[in-house]
């Protein structure tokens, strides 16, 4: 099996953390990611509306983090996440199956809610699950081999769902729906964790939810962080995702290939840019060991903010750029996680953790809708551009302000 490809014999995890790589592999979001802005587009969507939706997509989130979060935390962080799976699954179904802005639109709500019953829930379950083994200090760790194990089954998936896509742009999105449907049937199987049990959070009201996600985010070693990551770095690789397809097809397309053959071609660049994500979220906990998460922190912004301007000025850049942030994506968010959850109790850790993407959806819905306009009007590449600078202008105002990160504890 591949999950089993990425552990040592001799150092098996604990069933319950077996159980969480086999969930993480049915996250099928590979299948339909290479050619997802493509079907939008050949629905007859421009880039506005494409940032539209996903302006909605975040807004969605903003609305129903905390109170999707505060259902983890009452009903139980596995509950939560069947819930958010049943959601997904039936939504890419949905998508598959539309032709039009405003059904993706009503879809769109419903897939971000969907993720909002998972968003804060897993990471929670997680974190809870490794407290009862005295080794929450293995969360980045755990975290980082997991992201992996769904990378290198999302690599094969990205080479299916291009060819897919290639025959049918609706194919991969009901595949993809397949896929998700089987975490259901491992979700079931797991058992919430003892450190969440023993917490007794069924007296916990939306109340004193709130009132803990305040005093966290008002913290001196948390608000400066969340600024940094969750509003600034966070939105602006989310806008990388959006659009690296149409970017991809006129690079290509420049460089002489075929318009049949965009579809596959973005097929295997998902899979490669998976598998160097892989890779990289695999060592995770070595980074955090050798680097630490100040060291990785101070350097992220910039490389990422020069590798968006570069790719503007010298286009053929635009895929080793993509490669690079991608693979960055998943161990900055699993180090975030860390740093996150060593600081805040289990008592509301559901809902604060669906807080940080309720701060992140806010935040990246203005560089949606502005750098939206901007490819309509110029090109995408001119907006990932500005994107850049911006990330890197604001992000010595904060240091300036503020370290982000703490010394760990």
């Amino acid at each position: 099996m591949a999950v089993l490809f990425w552990m040592s014999q001799r150092d098996l995890p604990p069933r319950s953390v077996l159980k969480y790589y086999l969930y993480k592999s049915t996250k099928a979001v590979e299948f339909y990611r290479p050619v997802m802005y493509l079907f939008f587009l050949a629905q007859g969507l421009d880039f506005t509306q494409i940032a539209i939706l996903e302006a909605i997509y975040n807004l969605t989130t903003l609305a129903g983090e905390i109170p999707t979060g505060y259902i983890g935390d009452r009903v139980g962080r596995r509950n939560s996440l069947l819930i958010g799976t049943v959601i997904i699954s039936a939504t890419l179904v949905g998508i598959g199956l539309s032709n039009s802005f405003l059904p993706l639109a009503v879809l769109y709500i419903c897939w971000s809610m969907g993720y909002n019953f998972r968003s804060g829930s897993e990471d929670a379950w997680l974190y809870d699950t490794l407290t009862d083994d005295l080794s929450e200090d293995q969360f980045a760790h755990v975290r980082g081999r997991g992201e992996s194990v769904s990378l290198a089954i999302g690599a094969g998936a990205a080479i299916v769902g291009g060819y897919l896509g290639s025959i049918d742009l609706s194919y991969p999105w009901f595949v993809a729906a397949a896929m998700t449907t089987l975490g259901v049937l491992i979700l079931l199987t797991i058992d919430e964790p003892e450190t969440y049990k023993q917490a007794d959070t069924s007296d916990l009201s939306l109340r004193q939810t709130v009132s803990i996600v305040k005093q966290v985010l008002s913290r001196r070693d948390i608000r400066a962080f969340v600024l940094y990551y969750y509003v600034l770095y966070a939105s602006v690789t989310y806008l990388v995702f959006v659009f690296l397809q149409p970017i991809f097809e006129s690079v290509v397309l420049d460089l002489g290939v075929s318009e049949t053959q965009v579809e596959s071609l973005l097929g295997w660049f998902y899979a490669a840019y998976s598998l160097f994500g892989a890779g990289l979220s695999y060592y995770t906990g070595a980074i955090r060991a050798r680097l630490g998460l100040q060291t990785w922190f101070l350097v992220l912004p910039f490389g990422v903010g020069g590798a968006l301007v570069g790719l503007y000025f010298f286009p053929v850049l635009a895929l080793p750029a993509f490669l690079l942030i991608r693979g960055l994506s998943d161990v900055t968010r699993s180090l975030a996680g860390q740093y996150i959850n060593d600081r805040i109790e289990t008592m509301g850790r559901a809902t604060v953790l669906s807080a940080m993407a309720m701060v992140s959806g806010l935040a990246v819905v203005p560089f949606q809708l502005g750098s939206g306009v901007i490819s309509d009007v110029v090109t995408p590449s001119f907006a990932l551009a500005v994107d850049g600078v911006v990330l890197i202008a604001i992000s010595i105002g904060i240091l300036l302000w503020e370290p982000p990160v703490k010394q760990e504890r």
